[in-house]
């Protein structure tokens, strides 16, 4: 060995301490390149063994799923009736603008604003002293044309008599006969004039044309009215009877077309905005005779009485119009109607205590129930409350209507020992 490389006579040549280079047997060096190779493949077998099954011990299936509590109710059969739904306007029959019919000062009202009134019921006077001025003088001008016929029918009378004798003129006679003729026509005119003062005078004193309930003034008393003023003196509505009109889908017209030839009066129900309190019960007065166009409906109107003025005239209210009614139809509770990919469907309880879809096809529906048409039979259960968690084949709970059904697969209480 070199004394120069040799660390015991390195210090007697005077060379600086060299940094001991520790030399592994070649053993050694093998064993710690094999090591890390053991540890990666370790880990890759641990993976292996966890991601097959065999891996990670005997398989465990899902937990079973506890039956899912539902309601039900049975199909049974009952007569649907058939009703068309639409929105209507409470429409007085009759609603009447008192206007003057004369030019004058108003003096006085006989009438409380939102009162009823009856037909021929005082409710204005209009100030008559000018039109009674126009009648006497009217009558006056009347009495002189008719003093003026008498005289020319004298002389017409002494004229003739002087004809036979052929001691005047046939002209003369002749001219006195148009001068008659003349009068007759002016005692005439003065006598309509006479007749339109009157009706003038009657005029003055404003009755009620209807019956029915007034409403707010539009003039006061001292006001000078005229017939020109569009907005009268007050508007009277006629609430008993009352009709409402509504519409109908041109699709409906067929339908009721057919029921009114059985029965012209079908029967009509009002409900209010709501839909919640019933109002009135009625019958179909008319239908009119054209489509709207523009919206693809007729209106129609229905007759109702009114006596405790509960319909108020420009009121919207719900209408039920019963066209027709099913005999032992197949009736559900409208609940059990479910929507969805197979179309409408039930879901029906077989026997097994497991559910199953059945599509059917609906017919007529009210408030509570709806009438099937095909693809149910009587007697079949079909699930009304908790078809949401359900799916086909899934075990059912049957439990009361109207019961709090426990969450399914909630725990059960343990039993106290």
């Amino acid at each position: 060995m070199d004394e120069r490389t040799d660390p015991a006579t390195a210090r007697s040549y005077g060379a600086p301490p060299a940094s001991r280079e520790i030399v592994h047997p070649p053993a050694v060096r093998r064993r710690r390149r094999v090591l890390p190779a053991l540890v990666v493949l370790a880990l890759i077998a641990g993976a292996i063994l966890w991601a097959h099954p065999w891996g990670r011990g005997p398989a465990k299936g899902p937990p079973p799923v506890p039956p899912q509590p539902v309601s039900v109710a049975t199909a049974a059969t009952g007569n649907m009736p058939v009703i068309l739904n639409a929105l209507g306007t409470v429409t007085p029959f009759n609603t009447v603008t008192v206007m003057t019919q004369i030019n004058g000062q108003l003096m006085s009202v006989g009438f409380k604003e939102g009162q009823m009134v009856q037909k021929g019921q005082f409710l204005a006077q209009i100030d008559p002293r000018p039109y009674q001025i126009a009648l006497e003088q009217a009558e006056g001008q009347l009495a002189h044309d008719t003093g003026l016929l008498h005289q020319a029918q004298s002389d017409l009378a002494r004229y003739e008599r002087l004809r036979a004798q052929n001691s005047i003129a046939e002209q003369q006679v002749t001219d006195q006969q148009f001068l008659v003729q003349q009068y007759q026509g002016t005692v005439k005119t003065d006598q309509a004039a006479i007749d339109n003062d009157k009706l003038n005078l009657a005029y003055c004193h404003i009755t009620a044309p209807i019956t029915g309930r007034v409403g707010l003034l539009q003039v006061d008393p001292g006001n000078y009215v005229q017939t020109s003023n569009t907005s009268g003196i007050v508007v009277i509505t006629e609430l008993d009877p009352i009709s409402v009109i509504f519409t109908l889908p041109q699709t409906d017209i067929a339908a009721v077309t057919a029921a009114m030839q059985s029965n012209p009066a079908l029967p009509v129900t009002l409900y209010d905005s709501t839909n919640t309190q019933k109002l009135a019960t009625g019958t179909l007065y008319a239908m009119d005779n054209q489509i709207n166009v523009s919206t693809g409906t007729v209106q129609l109107r229905a007759s109702f009485a009114n006596p405790e003025n509960a319909l108020f005239p420009n009121e919207f209210v719900n209408v039920d119009l019963l066209v027709d009614t099913l005999k032992n139809a197949v009736l559900v509770p409208s609940a059990a109607i479910q929507r969805g990919a197979p179309g409408t469907f039930v879901y029906v309880v077989k026997p097994d205590g497991t559910v199953a879809i059945q599509k059917v096809t609906l017919g007529p529906s009210n408030a509570s129930n709806t009438a099937i048409i095909s693809g149910l039979s009587v007697g079949t259960k079909v699930v009304t409350d908790g078809a949401d968690r359900l799916h086909p084949g899934a075990k059912v709970n049957i439990v009361a209507p109207g019961a709090a059904p426990a969450a399914a697969g909630a725990a059960k209480p343990k039993p106290q020992p």
